[in-house]
């Protein structure tokens, strides 16, 4: 006599292997690529948010070759880095830019805000007083005989009031990769860091009129108390500065 030895398979069974794999496709769909979404009513779309991250993939790879050469001007010029692991700019951060721009401009896209962004890879180098000028000069000479073109000299060193310092950008040979660097004195770093958070709200969209004018006027403030060192004002940018869609 024949026993069938199959196990029977009940309609519960079936049911819940059903259930399993529609739940499997549930999870999928909770994995597809999302928008990103910040503080102050700040958003990006989900295809927004795959270009921002792209862009910072390549950030990310060119920053390795520059960090080396920035090491180099930083030794022969006696500065002293500061920040080094916050020399990329995070995702959050980016995005938050990228978002604020998108606002600010209607007629913009995530491409032409992404081509003006010159600190998604940034680095921060000081000098005392006296040693300043000099350093900044050789530095930046350095820089230049790597064959990095100078696109953003802005030295704020000689306005009345408002933020000190100097603040350059640069274009990498290879990677065509854009990096900021900052080049500080220690109170004017000081000065930076006691204004930071002011100057975070005041960038907000949702900050108003009003409280932007009384963030701006804490911030001369603090500003105001900085020494300016010896020759700081005339400081120009080697060779020819590039022109390039406006910064955000």
């Amino acid at each position: 006599m024949n026993i069938n030895t199959r196990p029977v398979v009940s309609r519960t069974a079936v049911a819940l292997a059903v259930t399993a794999v529609l739940s499997l496709g549930s999870v999928a769909a909770a994995d597809e690529p999302q928008g990103w979404k910040g503080e102050g009513g700040l958003a990006l779309t989900a295809d927004e948010n795959n270009e921002v991250d792209a862009y910072l993939d390549h950030a990310r790879q060119a920053e390795r070759t520059i960090s080396v050469q920035v090491r180099a001007a930083a030794a022969l010029s006696g500065a002293e880095i500061i920040g080094f692991d916050q020399r990329l700019k995070s995702p959050d951060s980016l995005k938050r830019k990228v978002a604020t721009a998108l606002v600010e401009h209607a007629g913009r896209n995530v491409d032409t805000v992404l081509a003006g962004i010159t600190d998604a890879v940034r680095y921060t180098v000081q000098w005392q007083d006296a040693a300043y000028t000099a350093g900044v000069t050789d530095f930046s000479d350095t820089l230049d005989a790597f064959r990095n073109d100078s696109t953003k000299w802005s030295n704020t060193w000689g306005r009345a009031s408002g933020y000190r310092a100097l603040n350059t950008g640069w274009r990498a040979p290879r990677s065509g990769q854009l990096f900021e660097i900052q080049f500080h004195t220690p109170a004017s770093k000081h000065a930076q860091e006691v204004t930071h958070k002011l100057y975070e709200e005041q960038r907000l969209p949702s900050t108003g009129p009003a409280r932007k004018q009384e963030l701006q006027r804490e911030q001369d403030a603090v500003f105001d108390a900085v020494p300016v060192p010896s020759g700081a004002e005339s400081l120009t940018a080697p060779g020819s500065v590039r022109t390039l869609p406006a910064p955000v």
